[in-house]
């Protein structure tokens, strides 16, 4: 199910990291990548080091904002660094793959990369479902863009033979997809503000809190609908 993948590239300044993680995800048989605000693109050392990947370049569709690059996703992986700022599950390499390849039988997932000066930032890797690391040697933990890319490109490749070789068993309820826990998120909020439970002019971290909560709890779409509609009762009953 590789073709259910998508590379999520989020603003890459360097056109030829773009071209090294197009061709690092064609090695391993991936082809679906898209690119949040790129800094220059489409370059000539983008394809230049794609070398032969040209096809990934050529498909990669360009968003404005990761919200936009996770539209219609059921599941998504950030590849960050900054575990301790989150509340996010924490993957190794080899379980992002499982679990991606896991949902992708179900509907499209995401693998996320940042920036490569700055990574992902907090808000960004608040909008996935789990976040994931490569271990390093403690010392020099620097991976370039395209070898992190390399990296979760070859653990879904190898867990896509166990799961090609095997009966595909014990199928998963349909996963709430990205846009239905954002609708979640915004009917909770203006609920909990006609409760006097959220004050607009105070926020504090509270909907940053219960999101990771929420984004915690994997919740299936049939999940989805009654939270919502036990949160349309609150707002009948309080009219």
């Amino acid at each position: 199910m590789l073709k259910n993948i998508r590379v999520v590239l989020v603003e890459p300044s360097h056109p030829g990291n773009i071209g090294s993680a197009a061709r690092a995800m064609k090695t391993m048989g991936l082809h679906r990548l898209y690119l949040v605000n790129p800094k220059e693109f489409p370059h000539l050392e983008a394809t230049a080091l794609a070398s032969g990947a040209s096809d990934v370049l050529e498909g990669a569709i360009c968003c404005s904002s990761l919200m936009d690059a996770l539209h219609g996703t059921v599941f998504s992986v950030a590849s960050t660094s900054r575990h301790r700022e989150l509340s996010h599950v924490v993957l190794n390499a080899k379980e992002s793959a499982e679990r991606l390849l896991s949902d992708s039988f179900v509907g499209d997932v995401a693998l996320v990369f940042g920036p490569e000066r700055t990574g992902l930032s907090v808000e960004d890797a608040s909008l996935c479902n789990a976040i994931a690391m490569i271990a390093c040697n403690p010392q020099y933990s620097s991976l370039n863009l395209a070898q992190a890319v390399q990296v979760f490109c070859y653990e879904l490749a190898l867990v896509s033979e166990e799961f090609l070789s095997t009966t595909f068993k014990g199928k998963r309820a349909s996963p709430a997809s990205h846009e239905e826990v954002e609708m979640l998120m915004t009917h909770l909020e203006d609920v909990l503000i006609e409760v006097d439970f959220l004050k607009p002019k105070n926020p504090g971290r509270l909907m940053q809190r219960l999101r990771r909560l929420i984004l915690r709890s994997d919740l299936e779409r049939e999940e989805v609908n009654i939270l919502r509609g036990f949160l349309g009762a609150v707002q009948k009953k309080g009219r």
